[in-house]
């Protein structure tokens, strides 16, 4: 089987690596860009003191809305955390739906996601949590329509989860979660010169809620862990049948070596997280949302590990020879988060036995 090397043969996913380091730090590179993120901080502050004022205003909707969202660029952990949370609403009784913008799709309708929409239709993100949580999803860049166009379609919905959308500030939130990863705030300045898409706050905003995808927290800000492991691994054709990931077929690829392939902002996270479940690995980083239109990998491969983000963009008909593996994540939360989230919001409504709020 020939070799990838570590930093895999994409220029596209060299270039946001690299991007993503210089952002760690103040060096000449971003001193160089400080006059521009000056100029963008001026925008967002001008921005919300409009909403402040009265002059933009935030539009509100008849259910609750959580928004998950991070003050960085670049992958911490969005999706994850709002399937981490609809998971958990439903477990007290609510009906999530979910909206988001579908980033990287090649239109703007509005789409109410289904199993058989196009990635390119909704996005990659998107379909995953249709697929993952059975819950509607509608996609639209104005992220109110998304919310009021899945109110009409789905009525049983009883709570909104805004995936991304922290600075959409037109969608009026009951709640917020801010993800972190391990990166922090980075440099701590603003677009282009550091990863920040507003400024770092002193404290937490009203009606937030801090969760660290980390190991430890990674700003000041007092917060909650998110767990994280790999719930194992499951053929490609199984996956989109529905079947679950075993620990014992991970363990089986241990055996042999295997191309580990990710289409994500960080990709090294996943990679880690397979050599320490003992794979040895050829890491293919790619692009963040990677469309897969060409296999990346050599055909003579015969085993290929990857992320439900990228299986949704992968057909076992296209595979041939090449086994492909999806390694699903197990993210979760802590009772603690979910009581800091319930009590930001109502109590969800009483239910007739077929599903149907009672007034």
């Amino acid at each position: 089987m020939a070799r990838h090397a570590e930093a895999g043969p994409d220029p596209a996913a060299k270039g946001s690596q690299r991007l993503q380091r210089a952002w760690l730090s103040r060096g000449p590179w971003a001193w160089t860009l400080l006059p521009i993120a000056a100029l963008f901080a001026a925008l967002v502050a001008c921005r919300r003191a409009l909403y402040a004022a009265g002059w933009l205003h935030a539009q509100c909707l008849s259910v609750p809305v959580v928004v998950v969202g991070n003050l960085i660029v670049g992958g911490a952990g969005k999706t994850p955390t709002v399937m981490a949370v609809v998971s958990a609403l439903r477990r007290h009784g609510f009906t999530p739906g979910v909206i988001s913008r579908g980033y990287g799709r090649d239109r703007h309708a509005v789409v109410d996601v289904e199993r058989s929409t196009p990635v390119a239709a909704c996005g990659d993100e998107p379909l995953l949590m249709r697929i993952r949580l059975d819950a509607p999803v509608v996609v639209a860049r104005d992220r109110v329509a998304a919310a009021r166009s899945l109110l009409r379609r789905h009525p049983g919905v009883d709570v909104i989860v805004s995936d991304d959308g922290l600075q959409h500030l037109r969608l009026a939130r009951d709640a917020q979660v801010l993800v972190f990863d391990e990166r922090g705030i980075g440099n701590g300045w603003l677009l282009p010169a550091g990863p920040l898409r507003e400024p770092m706050p002193p404290t937490a905003p009203p009606r937030s809620i801090v969760l660290y995808n980390a190991a430890q927290a990674s700003t000041n800000l007092p917060g909650h862990l998110a767990h994280r492991a790999l719930k194992g691994v499951v053929p490609l054709g199984d996956w989109w049948a529905g079947r679950t990931a075993s620990m014992a077929a991970l363990d089986a690829l241990a055996t042999r070596r295997v191309v580990a392939a990710a289409g994500m902002a960080q990709p090294a996270r996943f990679f880690d997280m397979l050599r320490d479940a003992g794979l040895d690995i050829d890491a293919l980083p790619l692009p963040d949302h990677h469309a897969f239109s060409t296999l990346p990998w050599p055909a003579d491969t015969h085993d290929v590990v990857v992320t439900e983000k990228d299986a949704v963009k992968l057909d076992p008909a296209r595979l041939a020879a090449t086994q492909a593996w999806v390694a699903p994540l197990d993210f979760h939360i802590d009772a603690a988060f979910e009581a800091a989230l319930l009590e930001l919001l109502p109590q969800p409504p009483t239910r007739t036995p077929d599903g149907h709020p009672i007034a």
